[in-house]
């Protein structure tokens, strides 16, 4: 047996000792882990209820951005940054999707593989740039809202910085390897 299918081997049981071993391991130390399961259950549930809100805005600036024709808009003043950077602009609206909606940057990832098809360079980028960037503003909206924080000072900022440096990182390594 290689070490591939060595790793292969104990990866498929990695996550079952887990699920067994966790709870386990509190049982022996006299925890008592189904109660504990369900009061955390239940903060989850209280958690999730206190972010509906800031989800339902955050996705109603998005579709309002994209319906009133202003990522299009944006999408065209970016387009010579594009021939110049030598990227396909088609691109460009995953990078302007990405920090703001984690489903709406899915989707037009999955437009691109359904289009480009996903061993081509822009099927790769999209994939690329998909993994190496965030939600910034849907997270700064959702959990800092739901937690009541109301001055997010740096953390905005520092989200694009990482967003861009995804993006460029993403681009160069792409093409870089396969162009």
């Amino acid at each position: 047996m290689n070490v591939a299918e060595l790793v292969n081997d104990a990866a498929r049981w990695v996550l079952p000792a887990f699920l067994v071993g966790l709870p386990l391991y509190g049982y022996l130390r006299g925890v008592d882990v189904y109660g504990e399961f369900v009061d955390g259950a239940q903060e989850g549930f209280w958690t999730a209820i206190k972010t509906i809100p800031f989800m339902v805005a955050i996705l109603t600036a998005m579709a309002v951005f994209r319906s009133s024709g202003s990522l299009a808009a944006l999408l065209n003043l970016a387009a010579p940054l594009s021939r110049l950077l030598h990227l396909p602009s088609d691109i460009l609206p995953l990078v302007i999707l990405r920090p703001l909606s984690g489903s709406a940057s899915f989707a037009y990832t999955a437009d691109l593989m359904r289009s480009f098809g996903p061993d081509s360079l822009i099927g790769r980028l999209g994939s690329a740039v998909q993994g190496s960037t965030d939600t910034t503003f849907f997270v700064l909206t959702v959990y800092f809202g739901s937690v009541g924080v109301k001055n997010a000072r740096y953390a905005p900022a520092v989200g694009i910085i990482g967003d861009v440096a995804g993006f460029v990182a993403a681009c160069l390594v792409t093409t870089f390897l396969f162009s």
